[in-house]
């Protein structure tokens, strides 16, 4: 389970007259994602939600509040105050370069990341990818639970043929369309078997049609992964408003920034769905209206 509790995040950013000043990107966002769900975080460019996924993934600390996945503490705020900043040296002045050594390869949370830009190396061949992601996982194993290279690279052949990649094994991204890319970097996070996948944006840079079949063929493989034990938790951040209600157990609606949560929608059509159901089409409708309720506001207010 997942529990965001009063996240907020602020940057200092330098005008254009040179004068720091305060960016508010995330504020006082709570929320709690049970396990084997998918939940889509919804809003428009600049609301925050990115920001807000990338603190859940532990890429960035927020400035107040705390995120624990399983009862566990991902990152802690960041001390904002010189009596905070002395009792932080104070808490981790044993804390080595040797320590931290031991620890590095060791995930604290198991979590995959998928990217808008893909976020595959360009010089390895598909199956080198996977078995890069492998590779880091299998360093934090110990004795018996380490796979040896035979075994890495027969599970990274498995999971492009997951994905529907298995002929294409041995081309580099260059080779590969925008969607295949896309499948290889959804091969390379499901690869490491985690609990959690976060995604951020996935099918923003493919055309309509692709992205409808890359919808479907996520929703596939998080079908297959209760075969395993229970379905991994999926957090998406989108601002397709189709996209969201199709794919999700539960909307969770950002309101133009500084990011708050504007609205928590369940959706409750049984699986398989179709895009085309009236009762998700009345959904999407009422998110729209809160969107357009929001601009409307926003440009009153601006005037």
């Amino acid at each position: 389970m997942i529990e965001a509790k009063s996240i907020s995040k602020f940057f200092s950013v330098i005008n254009e007259k040179g004068i720091a000043e305060g960016l508010t990107a995330v504020l006082n966002v709570s929320l709690t994602i049970p396990d084997g769900k998918i939940v889509s975080l919804l809003g428009p460019s600049g609301c925050g939600k990115s920001t807000f996924l990338e603190i859940l993934a532990g890429l960035q600390a927020p400035t107040d509040g705390t995120i624990h996945i399983d009862g566990k503490l991902v990152l802690e705020p960041l001390p904002a105050t010189r009596k905070e900043q002395i009792a932080y040296r104070r808490r981790y002045r044993f804390i080595s370069p040797l320590a931290n050594g031991v620890f590095q390869d060791r995930p604290k949370h198991d979590i995959a990341m998928i990217f808008q830009d893909y976020a595959v190396f360009p010089w390895m061949t598909a199956v080198q990818n996977v078995e890069f992601a492998l590779k880091l996982r299998n360093a934090g194993r110990r004795g018996n639970g380490r796979l040896k290279r035979a075994e890495l690279t027969e599970k990274a052949h498995f999971y492009l043929h997951k994905v529907g990649l298995s002929g294409f094994s041995n081309k580099y991204p260059s080779q590969l369309s925008g969607g295949m890319r896309q499948r290889l970097a959804l091969a390379r996070a499901l690869s490491v078997e985690p609990k959690i996948i976060l995604m951020d944006e996935p099918f923003a840079a493919v055309d309509a049609l692709t992205r409808e079949k890359l919808q479907d063929e996520l929703l596939r493989l998080w079908a297959e992964t209760a075969s395993y034990g229970e379905h991994i938790t999926i957090v998406l951040v989108t601002h397709e408003v189709q996209e969201a209600v199709y794919l999700s157990d539960e909307v969770i609606v950002f309101s133009p920034g500084p990011g708050t949560i504007r609205n928590s929608i369940p959706i409750e059509a049984k699986r398989p769905r179709a895009r085309t159901d009236p009762a998700l089409v009345e959904i999407q409708e009422r998110i729209f209206a809160m969107f357009q309720y929001d601009i409307n506001q926003e440009a009153e207010y601006s005037i």
